[in-house]
């Protein structure tokens, strides 16, 4: 039997600051081990880890794919931010988005973080760019979790003409709360609309056993105590580096 096909195209590394133990080396490593043709690294809101990725991918044997987790501001129907995912399609997609990134941090501080504008997300922006709805935690995401399906819908014929035949709406499962039944609202949201999907992992560690030393990381950043019961839980151990036979069987009812 034929190994399915799959790659990981929603990644952070150890640059991801807020949320990530992954390393780089033991990314490729693993990549290579599992048979996977390509990796994306998707770090927050920056690509400082992107020299790095590139040479130790090549090395692997791994075709490296350029992205970032981008963070957009709240806007006037938006009571949170929201991700999206952008990946490199070109030599001008990575040009736009090291201009995005840039511009993020010079004029989208939010807080100290770094945020984009819906307004400056446009075809013309946006060439080269493929995107990733980004989930349960993306705008189509949150507004079919919030049940505002017509407001879902709303947002993802504007990303589209941003992002024409290049939007993916994101699928993944890794047992938080909520996700399942985005996912399932996204599937039909995607077949009334015949829009793409594509289903990631939303890595943050290597294997289910650095779950802890990730939670730990992340009660760092959030200057919280590791066994404080009301600390937000908005990770899961599911969130590692799955083979391509884990993720086939995890999405084994979606239509190829």
């Amino acid at each position: 039997m034929s190994t399915p096909g799959f790659v990981h195209l929603h990644a952070h590394t150890e640059y991801s600051l807020v949320d990530s133990t992954l390393r780089i080396p033991q990314l490729m490593e693993r990549c290579a081990e599992l048979g996977m043709p390509a990796v994306a690294l998707t770090d927050q809101n920056n690509l400082f880890g992107l020299v790095k990725f590139y040479r130790k991918a090549m090395a692997a044997g791994v075709k490296p794919v350029i992205g970032v987790d981008i963070r957009l501001s709240p806007g006037p129907d938006m009571d949170r931010p929201a991700t999206l995912l952008l990946l490199c399609q070109n030599n001008e997609g990575y040009r736009n988005l090291c201009k995005l990134v840039s511009r993020c941090y010079l004029e989208g501080q939010v807080r100290g973080e770094p945020m984009a504008h819906r307004e400056w997300l446009d075809a013309e922006s946006c060439a080269g760019l493929i995107a990733l709805s980004g989930g349960l935690q993306g705008d189509v995401g949150q507004a079919l979790a919030n049940g505002h399906p017509e407001q879902a819908r709303a947002r993802l014929l504007t990303w589209l003409k941003a992002f024409p035949d290049r939007y993916y709406l994101e699928l993944i499962r890794t047992g938080r709360t909520g996700e399942e039944a985005c996912v399932q609202a996204s599937m039909a949201l995607a077949a009334d609309l015949n829009v793409p999907v594509v289903a990631t992992n939303d890595a943050r560690f290597l294997t289910a056993a650095d779950f802890d030393a990730h939670e730990a990381r992340v009660c760092i950043h959030e200057s919280r105590a590791l066994a404080d019961p009301d600390r937000p839980r908005n990770y899961s151990a599911e969130q590692y580096v799955r083979s391509p036979q884990e993720m086939a069987e995890l999405f084994a009812d979606v239509p190829a």
